[in-house]
């Protein structure tokens, strides 16, 4: 019996029932698996994949959604990986032209590597601005002038509005998810009101920080410190690189870094919201 081509094989939604085969497919390309990653951004999101008939994936990505429901303002796209076996024959293409298309005038957003990048460039995305991956076990000082607490239930009304105005976009279903995905979530806080909140979570033998929203370089400085001061893992955090201050005190805080991928946008000349207060994403692959 013949093996279908590739381009025969259809583009389906995978679901939570797929989250072992995309770990797998991120080991096959020398990812780590990122089981946790993979199930937040596939019930907070959605996610497009071919299935192997041999077995497994042979491509897969995840799809983001902000703004109403139905009608999103913007949409970021992560997690694109093709099989090794099926590397360099098109696949990456035809699932990335299939979500755009899906989309239709949604803007897009995405982070690529310098692998990835040409494709995208092909498509149609523009590289907008750069992040930097730093990671590392942070060295204290034990200067942060800005108190920051846990954050708790009461918290998450102004949390959501603080994020929605400098994120620029509504993602209510991504934040009232984040006390059960990540292990800390912090708030930061001048007169009773909210200037800041960050969360830090698990990722194979780290800790991400991400989201980092805040209302200057020092109350993002007090909240990944304050982050960092709890927890026994080294830290990986993708700051914009126009955050240069940030960017120096973390790596004169133990942190070095790993690689700059570039932040691309299709439909759209830039990325929505206030970009000085907003330091790091949840994740590169949800924006």
């Amino acid at each position: 019996m013949s093996t279908p081509s590739l381009a025969s094989l259809p583009i389906r939604r995978l679901t939570l029932r797929d989250l072992t085969a995309c770990a797998d497919l991120s080991e096959d390309r020398g990812w780590p698996r990122e089981e946790h990653k993979w199930g937040f951004l596939l019930t907070a999101g959605k996610g497009y994949g071919i299935d192997d008939p041999g077995g497994g994936l042979v491509s897969a990505c995840t799809v983001t959604e902000y703004g109403p429901h139905g009608r999103p303002s913007l949409a970021a796209i992560g997690m694109v990986l093709v099989a090794q076996r099926h590397a360099r024959q098109g696949v990456g293409r035809r699932l990335m032209r299939h979500v755009v298309t899906a989309l239709g005038p949604t803007p897009l957003a995405l982070h690529a590597t310098p692998y990835g990048r040409p494709l995208y460039e092909e498509l149609g995305f523009k590289s907008t601005g750069r992040a930097e991956m730093v990671r590392g076990r942070f060295v204290a000082d034990g200067l942060t002038p800005i108190a920051t607490r846990a954050a708790t239930a009461e918290d998450l009304t102004a949390i959501l509005r603080l994020d929605e105005e400098v994120f620029g976009a509504d993602r209510t279903h991504i934040i009232t998810r984040l006390p059960a995905f990540a292990d800390q979530l912090r708030v930061a806080e001048e007169d009773g009101r909210l200037i800041g909140y960050a969360a830090a979570w698990p990722n194979m033998d780290t800790h991400v920080v991400g989201p980092l929203i805040a209302r200057d370089t020092e109350t993002a400085k007090a909240l990944l410190a304050s982050l960092a001061a709890r927890t026994d893992r080294p830290l990986r955090t993708d700051i914009d690189v126009r955050h240069e201050e940030l960017l120096a005190w973390a790596k004169g805080h133990g942190l070095t870094s790993l690689s700059t991928n570039a932040v691309m946008t299709y439909g759209v000349t830039e990325l929505p919201g206030i970009w000085q207060r907003r330091f790091a994403p949840l994740t590169v692959a949800a924006g």
